[in-house]
């Protein structure tokens, strides 16, 4: 492989990892924080031991995601250093941000509520959280703007004299829709991901009988939180859609495998292309159901609207930009938004049930329990899917119509750097993967009386001890 593709690889391959912690811990942060909330306005001691259980699995994962963070840092300036001095003037400024004050914030006050129960007032313990869990999400809203600069370029001039971009309009930066529409998008999948946690561990223990109130009132939540979040995921889906058909037409197009521009555009059900990625072989469409123009809407919000083919789009980007390919993988942008809306769909339907089930009946008898910690799975392959389209959608731009993937990587580098520090993060995120299951599986399975202990050696005693 060469040096781009090696380069993509490692990038992808941390910010992967690193994206399985962050949207648990925007989530379950705010959700340990609404428990704390309870626990002192009613003194219930199921509460106490709801944010003490919860928090942490919250501690675990939050821990190990900072830790996958700080490599990210490092690869811009390692393998992406001409994406660096070219546009770091602009993207270093939402990340600086990120960094000395939202993650600050965060990771003081989470301090504070670790060790301060007992030691600073209760007033002031609950405050600690609440503080901690918005120091994550303005970390997420400032990285999320920087990344959303990169979809949408906005406030920026190009310097001729030392030949890169530099920001003129901090404003437009902090201000772009695009930031703003990945934030909301992302805060609801924080919270999907982290109420199918509470659903995978609270039906663990349910079909054991064990501390079965502690556990339905949990899984409960995370039903409610399931399901209202999955709308608002679709919500933010839709706006990011319409976004998307307005200012990377390219990526929308693709999405859809719409090669021809059409008026009104219909949405693919199952397109099946040649081994070049480059033309369709069969295809079926809404339209042959009798439902046209559903693409149309998903672009405009009407059914008649024009939406241009792929085929065109190239032939635009070749009068603008030179000659070149500015097709994405197809296969990739087109199989991964479907299993990303696929699972979406399946987990609204999934927490629907489940609340339904609970007005029927007593669903801490139901034999489906069994199989609640399967679920976890989904949330995380419809998250993984949803950020691979949104990278891989945009090639062959890191910076959508400003810069290219093959400018952005390091001069320097060679192949054997690339390799030799690929196998090495390989073998720390594969240590680091194998550490996190061993932990979170650890104390999901001890519940909720180990994690009332200050130590945490008391949790290898209880797992298992029911089973």
């Amino acid at each position: 492989m060469d040096l781009v593709t090696l380069s993509r690889l490692q990038f992808a391959l941390t910010t992967l990892y690193h994206w399985l912690f962050v949207p648990l811990t925007l989530g379950l942060g705010g959700l340990v924080a609404f428990m704390h909330t309870r626990y002192y306005q009613t003194k219930d001691e199921t509460w106490y031991k709801m944010y003490k259980f919860w928090g942490k699995l919250f501690l675990i994962n939050f821990a190990i995601g900072v830790v996958t963070g700080i490599v990210q840092e490092f690869q811009f300036g390692m393998n992406w250093s001409e994406y660096s001095r070219y546009v770091g003037d602009i993207f270093g400024a939402p990340l600086a941000i990120a960094a000395l004050l939202a993650f600050f914030l965060e990771s003081t006050f989470l301090g504070v509520w670790i060790f301060g129960e007992g030691r600073v007032s209760e007033k002031m313990h609950l405050a600690s959280i609440w503080l901690a869990a918005i120091g994550a999400n303005l970390s997420a809203l400032w990285i999320l703007l920087a990344n959303g600069w990169m979809q949408h370029p906005v406030g920026y001039v190009i310097n001729e004299a030392n030949g890169r971009a530099e920001l003129v309009n901090f404003f437009a930066l902090i201000s772009n829709p695009k930031g703003w529409i990945f934030f909301w998008h992302t805060i609801s999948d924080g919270l999907l991901m982290a109420a199918f946690m509470m659903i995978a561990v609270s039906g663990y223990h349910i079909f054991r009988k064990q501390n079965v109130d502690f556990f339905k009132r949990s899984f409960i939540i995370g039903s409610v939180v399931g399901l209202i979040s999955s709308v608002l995921v679709f919500l933010g889906g839709h706006t990011m859609g319409q976004f998307m058909f307005e200012n990377q037409p390219m990526k929308f197009s693709a999405i859809e495998a719409h090669w021809e521009t059409s008026q009104p555009a219909d949405f693919s059900i199952l397109t099946i292309g040649d081994l070049t990625g480059k033309r369709e072989v069969w295809s079926f469409r809404t339209s042959q159901i009798g439902i046209p123009g559903v693409l149309s809407f998903l672009a405009c919000n009407n059914f008649d609207c024009q939406v241009k083919g792929v085929y065109e789009i190239q032939a635009e980007y070749e009068a603008l930009y030179g000659p070149g390919d500015y097709i994405p993988l197809m296969v990739v942008t087109y199989w991964t938004f479907r299993i990303m809306m696929s699972f979406g769909f399946l987990m609204t339907g999934i927490t629907a049930f489940f609340l339904w089930s609970n007005m029927r009946g007593d669903i801490t008898k139901a034999k489906w329990m069994k199989w609640m910690p399967s679920l976890l799975i989904l949330p995380y392959l419809a998250n993984a899917s949803g950020w691979i389209l949104t990278e891989m959608g945009r090639q062959p731009w890191i910076v959508q119509g400003l810069l290219k993937v093959e400018d952005a990587v390091s001069p320097n580098l060679t192949t054997v750097d690339l390799l030799i520090s690929l196998i090495g993060y390989t073998v720390v995120y594969g240590s680091l993967a194998v550490s996190m299951v061993y932990l979170m599986k650890k104390y999901a399975i001890a519940g909720p009386d180990a994690a009332m202990h200050e130590s945490v050696d008391v949790a290898p005693a209880l797992v298992g001890g029911d089973d």
